[in-house]
């Protein structure tokens, strides 16, 4: 256990486990932490180095499950676990930039993100919630050319660097007492493109949490993302894809949103 008056930055934090939190709780009572107002700051990333590639959680939504198998012309395929690269973390509002030699057919996907608190191997479901620090809003970015290129490329096309914004913020798990009642929304330019609910999971946090930790370590300070909703545009008819000047805005309700808008890569 790291000792409180050691965390220094947000990884530090979560290994001091509840004695971390509660010194923070204190300090803020005291009125004796610094306070900045949101719109003199630039957010970064809340956790900008996760221990690890980013955890994620394909097909976790039925409806998107079907979506994307309408689109490749096959049977619905079971939730699959794949990562994205840990340079692939950005801030909530920073821009995304798309380098057109490397892909033409960038997406959005809205997830709940769950930050690991404890470390932990063949994680009982019962228990798996205790292992949970708290949550963020996530953006799964995704080069679906590059995804579904080369033989299928699911780490590639979902790594390139800054396709995984996340944030606002950390919402501690005391905050969400119930991961399965969570809307979620994206919006490109104002309109809406995907609205689900997390109660509509295929696999609900604490399965997710037992399945990934099966023979597999979890570390705490690194990230799972849950999983997105149906809405996607590569599964759209016709296809939509971002292009520079579009502007995500990427929602899960009781932590945040995401804004981040595409620019284009310099030459």
């Amino acid at each position: 256990m790291v000792e409180v008056a050691d965390a220094r930055d947000m990884l530090s934090l979560i290994d001091a486990g509840d004695a971390g939190i509660a010194a923070v709780k204190s300090a803020l009572a005291s009125n004796k932490a610094p306070r900045h107002r949101l719109q003199n700051v630039h957010l970064l990333a809340p956790l900008p180095h996760p221990r690890g590639n980013v955890i994620a959680i394909g097909r976790n939504y039925q409806a998107h499950a079907e979506e994307s198998a309408r689109a490749a012309g096959k049977v619905v395929d079971p939730p699959t676990v794949f990562s994205k690269a840990i340079t692939s973390v950005a801030g909530p509002h920073d821009d995304i930039r798309i380098d057109a030699s490397v892909t033409s057919q960038v997406d959005w996907e809205v997830e709940l993100g769950v930050v690991v608190g404890r470390r932990g191997i063949n994680i009982k479901r019962e228990r798996s919630l205790d292992h949970v620090f708290g949550y963020v809003t996530v953006n799964d970015v995704s080069a679906r050319d590059v995804q579904f290129g080369w033989g299928g490329q699911y780490f590639k096309g979902k790594s390139l660097d800054g396709f995984c914004p996340i944030g606002p913020w950390i919402v501690t798990r005391d905050e969400i007492p119930d991961p399965q009642a969570l809307p979620l929304l994206l919006r490109v330019n104002g309109e809406t493109k995907q609205d689900g609910n997390t109660r509509d999971m295929i696999y609900p946090v604490d399965a997710v949490i037992e399945w990934v930790s099966m023979g597999m370590t979890l570390l705490a300070g690194s990230i799972i993302a849950t999983g997105t909703p149906d809405g996607v545009g590569f599964a759209r008819t016709p296809p939509e894809f971002l292009k520079p000047g579009d502007v995500m805005e990427a929602e899960v309700t009781g932590i945040g949103v995401l804004r981040n808008r595409i620019v284009a890569a310099p030459n």
